[in-house]
């Protein structure tokens, strides 16, 4: 059936309504766990998005950006009536899962046993429902996100593209009904003032609680409009100036003549839905009531609409709906608002969404073959197997519901400014030690958005903000932000991105030894991935590079050329202590130092005319050369054993660490000298394979997954045994960083233990409720860390360095 219906075989797919018998628990309760029902999200970048689940129900709502909100709706449903010839009809609310509060008890809920397929292939998923009605029916979802848009992706549109097949001898009449609850103003916090607390992992949060059921002064609108028809949702509204709540929700379809309408634009979600359903089963009609009375406080609204068409035998009919929805603002801390990036392209009174209904109708046909035509020559390539493509494009997920942030353009920020979760427990954007892995997509599919990102950095380096914090860590106190020190995060949507940096306060940032290597790293990157053509960009970041650099520098107290670690976690790894000069810094180091000598060469020999610029970059690449010189000696000498590189130079500790050469990985990746020889990194890749893979899984295997390996481990001894087994991020399987390593090994020649770290991580994800959730980490004990994490989309590293060696 699939075949018929054009639903690409590489997807992710589950029965629609089998729940799990096992799936992953939280590692800390502290953390987020909203089980597995997850589904592919749909909405624009930045544009809030909403997600349905395998067995039907809408549940996932992040329409105040960065928050969260995971909470089914019942209300807001699809529902199908079928009546074959003359037999009796049936009709049925398209999810298997009843409310639990008692309400919609008139409603006929799916059957959960043998009825149907969800797929998805993000931005696509599909519905496909089998052997409840005689018709083939097959629901398609998608929004218009392809790579290289820099429109349409930001729209907060979901398009759902009905195809009803009759495959008997007689003609089959079908009505498909979308109900919704109108939510317009419930996306907002009740807590303006949002506090923020230290919880008992020391990382910092702030109570979010969403106005759920506040719909006083809601009301709906039919609307009949040549051949668009639908309902407007919206709210009464006290003055002209728009607030983050106001808005509206629009559902619409198209009309012809074939087709039969119907609607009723206020019945009850918190009845028993027997004001619309008891038409509805009966033959696929609604009353047509057409009320647009506001809502009384306590009192909640609904609308719905219902398409009915009789179908031919051997006959096909498509009818599409579509839902767009407007809420123009983003408020962060109280009184700082900003526009979303599709208000660039349908104004900003937060009363457009009619208008997007109106492109949709007209133009879903071609975002749909614009998705496709993107997505086609990666899924038709032979040499990659059917299980990564399905992970590669179902882990963009997080681009849509990560909390995303794209703002209106301006003239300092022409394409807007762009921000991305770290995660939903760690409600702070773009982590810059995180998305050194998690950015590979963005700079490879939206690189503007990339440089925008890269930009807030350049800003944000030179600043200082001396606020004193108490670190979570240690309890000891630190002040915000040093200058020229580069910042872990662009902020927190409960204060002010991009203006209130380094908003994490579990471990002094400015402190940490990787994030300077990073920005540097990630610049030249940007540069490299684009065709190496945004000079202009690189003389733009050059004085943050040069001053972070020398900030970092001052790191190496024993003038040996390479900086440090305290001993304190000051790195990405921030629960594992690292001593003196260790692989993974060191590494980064001497790799950032490889870009920044490349960047000075390239402004020395495209800037002829910049005297002045000339002598700097000329004293700046002497410096770099003379560090990297003294540096990349130390490095060898005091970390190479002859069989992997030490963890670091004073703990005298024997553990192979997986990420070990991320340095050498990215100095290879953007086209630099390595920076220790190659017969040196093929050797520590394949202890770390054995050991950190291998052995680890074989001490360590899963209770509860016991049918396949979790991955590599951050840190064991060459045997897979635990250092310290109490220990927390060594043991953990982080997945961004398995999909890093991965590439790291086909890079290397190691094309075989590649696929066996990336499948195997990847079947923990998809196989036992963890997809559209990515986690942080995962561990032997079945349990994970920081759902909705940036680094998982690390994946796209090791098809950057697939495409490269074809």
């Amino acid at each position: 059936m699939t075949d018929e219906l054009k639903i690409p075989p590489y997807t992710w797919q589950r029965a629609i309504g089998l729940g799990w018998e096992n799936y992953y628990k939280v590692r800390y309760a502290s953390n987020l766990d909203d089980g597995p029902w997850h589904g592919a999200p749909l909405g624009g970048f930045g544009a809030g998005c909403i997600g349905r689940s395998s067995r039907g129900d809408f549940n996932l709502w992040h329409l105040d950006a960065g928050e969260h909100t995971f909470q089914n709706i019942p209300a807001c449903q699809f529902s199908v009536f079928e009546q074959v010839g003359n037999e009796p009809g049936k009709a049925y609310t398209l999810c298997t899962k009843a409310p639990e509060d008692g309400s919609l008890s008139a409603w006929n809920w799916y059957p959960e046993s043998n009825s149907g397929t969800y797929h998805a292939l993000y931005p696509r998923s599909w519905f496909v429902y089998e052997n409840v009605f005689k018709s083939q029916l097959i629901c398609e979802q998608f929004s218009p996100i392809w790579a290289g848009n820099y429109q349409e992706s930001s729209y907060p549109i979901a398009i759902f593209d009905w195809s009803i097949h009759n495959p008997t001898d007689q003609p089959i009449t079908v009505s498909i009904m979308i109900t919704w609850q109108n939510i317009v103003g419930w996306f907002t916090n009740y807590f303006k003032t949002k506090e923020v607390r230290v919880r008992d992992d020391g990382s910092p949060v702030y109570d979010y609680q969403p106005r759920i059921g506040d719909s006083t002064g809601n009301f709906n609108q039919w609307i009949e409009e040549q051949y668009r028809v639908g309902c407007l949702l919206d709210r009464v509204r006290l003055g002209e100036d728009v607030r983050e709540e106001e808005g509206q929700w629009a559902i619409a379809t198209l009309a012809n003549p074939s087709l039969e309408i119907f609607y009723h634009t206020r019945w009850n979600p918190a009845g028993d839905g027997n004001d619309i359903w008891q038409n509805f089963a009966q033959d696929g009609s609604l009353p047509d009531i057409e009320n647009e009375i506001p809502a009384d406080p306590g009192e909640q609204i609904g609308v719905a609409m219902a398409i009915r068409v009789t179908v031919r035998p051997g006959k096909t009919r498509q009818i599409p709906f579509i839902l767009a929805w407007d809420f123009p603002i983003t408020e962060f801390a109280d009184g700082v608002n900003y526009y979303r990036r599709y208000t660039d392209f349908y104004g900003r009174n937060g009363k457009n969404s009619w208008s997007m209904i109106r492109t949709a109708l007209k133009h879903y046909d071609t975002w749909k073959e614009r998705i496709v035509d993107w997505q086609e020559p990666i899924l038709s390539r032979e040499d990659l197997p059917n299980w990564f493509k399905m992970a590669l494009f179902n882990e963009l997920y997080n681009l849509t519901s990560g909390g995303t942030l794209w703002t209106a353009a301006s003239e300092t920020d022409p394409i807007g400014q762009f921000g991305i979760l770290e995660c939903i427990d760690y409600r702070w954007y773009e982590s810059l030690d995180v998305r050194l892995y998690g950015s590979f997509p963005i700079v490879m599919l939206w690189p503007k958005l990339d440089k925008a990102v890269l930009e807030a950095y350049t800003r944000a380096i030179p600043t200082f903000d001396d606020k004193e914090r108490i670190i979570g860590y240690n309890q000891a106190s630190a002040v915000r932000k040093i200058a020229d020190a580069t910042p872990h995060d662009l902020g927190a949507p409960n204060e002010h991105p991009w203006e209130k940096t380094n908003y994490t306060s579990y471990q002094d940032c400015n402190l940490w030894k990787d994030l300077p290597c990073d920005f540097v790293l990630q610049v030249y990157r940007y540069f490299v991935f684009t065709g190496r053509k945004d000079i202009e960009f690189l003389e733009e970041s050059f004085p943050s590079i040069v001053n972070t650099l020398a900030y970092l520098k001052t790191f190496d107290l024993d003038g040996d050329g390479i900086p440090e670690n305290s001993g304190a976690p000051d790195q990405t790894f921030d629960d594992w202590r690292l001593q003196g000069v260790s692989a993974y810094c060191g590494g980064l180091w001497l790799a950032a130092l490889q870009s920044a000598i490349a960047i000075c060469d390239i402004l020395i020999q495209n800037r002829p005319d910049a005297e002045d610029a000339q002598k700097s970059w000329e004293e700046q690449k002497f410096i770099y050369e003379s560090w990297y010189q003294q540096a990349q000696k130390v490095y060898q000498e005091k970390l190479w054993n002859g069989e992997y590189y030490r963890l670091d130079s004073e703990s005298n500790s024997d553990v192979v660490m997986t990420d070990q050469l991320c340095g050498q990985f990215y100095s290879r990746l953007l086209r630099l000298p390595d920076i220790v020889p190659e017969e040196c990194v093929t050797s520590a890749l394949k202890k770390v394979y054995d050991s950190c893979f291998v052995k680890f899984n074989s001490l360590q295997a899963s209770k509860q997954f016991p049918n396949s390996p979790l991955g590599a481990a951050n840190g064991v001894k060459p045997d897979g045994s635990p250092e310290n087994p109490k220990a927390t991020h060594p043991l953990e399987v982080w997945t961004g960083i398995n999909f890093g390593v991965s590439a790291f090994m086909w890079q290397m020649g190691m094309q075989q233990e590649a696929w066996q770290i990336t499948e195997a991580v990847v079947q923990q994800i998809y196989q036992n409720g963890l997809q559209f959730r990515t986690p942080e980490a995962i561990t032997a004990a079945g349990t994970f860390r920081a759902s909705y994490y940036l680094r998982g989309m690390a994946i796209w590293a090791l098809y950057a360095v697939i495409n490269a060696s074809c």
